[in-house]
């Protein structure tokens, strides 16, 4: 279970949930990749130059929350699952998810603060406690946390092959430089009025795909830090599974 949440971290705060570092390219980046880059007809932009715009909207936003609906594809099996839910981020790192069931109810949430990641199964009422190290974290997830950028960590060319997104889109195909067990490619798509992330999606390794669209986005409204601490005092009916046992008993 662990795993699999940092791969959905990983899909997701490459797109909305950015918290870039102090070294990542702002508004000076996206004017130099336009410089630098050929001309493209139309003036549309090439994959550098929307990486940078890209990477400067979200050095601009300290908060996000939003609607998401993610759909998960199992290619061996040919199964493929729908969730919905909502998230908030803050920076820098903290981020919470929550998944509503059939009843609209929550029944599981990520919860982080930045360096503690609990997974919380509301039904079971359980929860998975982690420390958050870096050697644990996907590439894509190391953004949030300061420690990489997009033109840095990955390979970027624009995908027109019309499977994602709309025609008036950009879509950024995105290949980790380092080698990846988890996934085998991104892909953003991206708003071009405003180069906001619209969908997220991860190759698994395996072949399986992690699709995330994102509704509603709203980087105003104050998020309260309370929200990304789970409280184990107010829950003391859940049991709590901790450190090398929490990734054990997760699959990892």
């Amino acid at each position: 279970m662990l795993t699999k949440t940092l791969l959905m971290l990983a899909s997701l705060l490459t797109g909305d949930a950015s918290n870039a570092p102090a070294q990542t390219p702002g508004r000076a980046a996206v004017q130099a990749a336009e410089t630098t880059a050929p001309s493209a007809p139309a003036q549309r932009l090439n994959a550098d130059a929307v990486v940078a715009r890209v990477q400067a909207f979200y050095v601009d936003a300290q908060r996000l929350t939003a609607l998401f609906r993610q759909t998960y594809t199992n290619t061996t099996f040919g199964k493929q699952s729908v969730s919905d839910g909502k998230l908030w981020i803050k920076k820098p790192g903290k981020m919470r998810w929550d998944y509503r069931g059939n009843q609209r109810k929550v029944n599981k949430s990520f919860i982080s603060d930045g360096t503690t990641l609990w997974a919380v199964e509301h039904d079971n009422k359980q929860v998975f406690k982690k420390d958050l190290e870096d050697d644990m974290l996907p590439v894509a997830v190391t953004f949030l946390y300061g420690k990489g950028d997009l033109a840095r960590d990955f390979k970027a060319a624009l995908d027109t092959s019309g499977k994602y997104g709309k025609k008036s889109d950009y879509v950024l195909e995105l290949t980790p430089r380092a080698p990846s067990a988890q996934y085998k490619t991104l892909y953003l798509v991206v708003d071009p009025a405003n180069f906001r992330v619209k969908e997220s999606v991860v190759i698994e390794a395996s072949g399986n795909t992690n699709h995330f669209r994102f509704f509603s986005p709203d980087t105003k409204t104050p998020v309260q830090d309370t929200w990304f601490v789970f409280n184990e005092k107010q829950f003391k009916s859940y049991r709590v599974v901790e450190g090398e046992e929490a990734a054990a008993g997760s699959g990892r």
